[in-house]
């Protein structure tokens, strides 16, 4: 009896042994390590009462005037000083193969075999390329998940989770769906629109994008539709733009909070403050700082993408991290 169930419990371990080495040669990845997978110095500047008491990268000014703030909530009153810095907190891959999670290690069977996987095509007519990539979007309050700044008020309290999956939203792999969200496309698709994309992509690569110009992600391409497809062939930029058209579609959807407006709470942004995100590339290749959204990868993208990938990471997989701008109040609650 017993060399029948041994038989039996082999028989399963080398089944799985199988389908694990199956799902690795078509997923792979590793997890992001937070201790040296994430730029801790993209936190800065810190800015305390209006004061820069910690200098760092070259980043738009607080849009709130006033040094001192006052906030009640449930019955009680914060007083004190205004703060700001960019917290790590949410990461984002973009993918080839549909429900491969690298920053998990792991693979789920697609209920469409041959259906919502990443591809690059060109249209024979124009010649115009393009890119397609499925998204998720990962709850990721890295100083909360290595218990840092514990009393800092300021920071997200909570753990890991995988929050958005654009596997299972239509809207993400048909253009024509996607306009149900972002109806207002037919009025910047002009080619004037368009041309003012370039002062965005001036302003993204000498310093931070232009917010009024919300239908723009600089070098990246444009910001609509708000879909997986992106008219871009260059793997980093169109990951990158990707990532970025993500956080847009996730405000319109009011999944996204700004916490960079109000510094009594996050306000939702059906048009994104795009000047408030900042990417990290992490895979396939760690980069060392964050880019503002819009900028051209040929000042931060030389060697993140070899043609093998990097380790376990293949080449069409991407994780970024994203390093949001916070404002809040720290003061005395009475």
């Amino acid at each position: 009896m017993f060399p029948h169930r041994l038989a039996t419990s082999l028989g399963v371990v080398l089944l799985l042994l199988f389908a694990a080495s199956q799902a690795q040669a078509l997923c792979r990845g590793r997890p992001l390590n937070p201790v040296t997978d994430v730029c801790w110095q993209c936190a800065f500047p810190l800015r305390i009462g209006g004061v820069t008491l910690a200098a760092g990268e070259d980043v738009p000014a607080d849009r709130l005037s006033s040094p001192v703030c006052a906030c009640g909530s449930g019955g009680s009153l914060t007083v004190g000083l205004t703060a700001s810095f960019w917290e790590p907190s949410r990461m984002i891959e973009t993918v080839k193969d549909p429900y491969c999670f690298p920053a998990l290690g792991a693979q789920l069977s697609n209920p469409q075999p041959g259906l919502l996987g990443g591809a690059q095509s060109t249209q024979q007519t124009t010649g115009a390329a393009s890119t397609f990539q499925q998204a998720h979007y990962y709850v990721f309050p890295a100083w909360s998940l290595l218990d840092l700044f514990a009393d800092f008020p300021c920071l997200e309290q909570g753990g890991f989770d995988l929050a958005y999956m654009t596997e299972v939203d239509p809207l993400w792999s048909n253009d024509a769906l996607a306009f149900l969200i972002n109806p207002e496309a037919l009025l910047f698709g002009s080619p004037a629109a368009q041309l003012a994309c370039l002062s965005d992509s001036t302003a993204a690569n000498t310093g931070f994008p232009l917010d009024a110009l919300f239908w723009c992600m600089g070098s990246w391409g444009s910001s609509y539709p708000l879909s997986g497809t992106i008219a871009e062939s260059n793997p980093t930029t169109a990951n990158a733009g990707l990532a970025a058209r993500l956080l847009f579609k996730l405000g319109r959807e009011m999944l996204l909070f700004d916490r960079a407006l109000n510094p009594c709470g996050a306000v939702a942004t059906p048009i994104w403050v795009k000047s408030h995100y900042r990417l990290q590339i992490v895979r396939p290749v760690r980069g060392a700082t964050s880019v503002p959204i819009g900028r051209s990868d040929l000042l931060w993208g030389s060697g993140k993408n070899p043609p093998q990938g990097a380790g376990p990471n293949a080449p069409e997989n991407f994780l970024w991290m994203l390093h949001r701008k916070t404002t809040c109040c720290v003061g005395v609650t009475y």
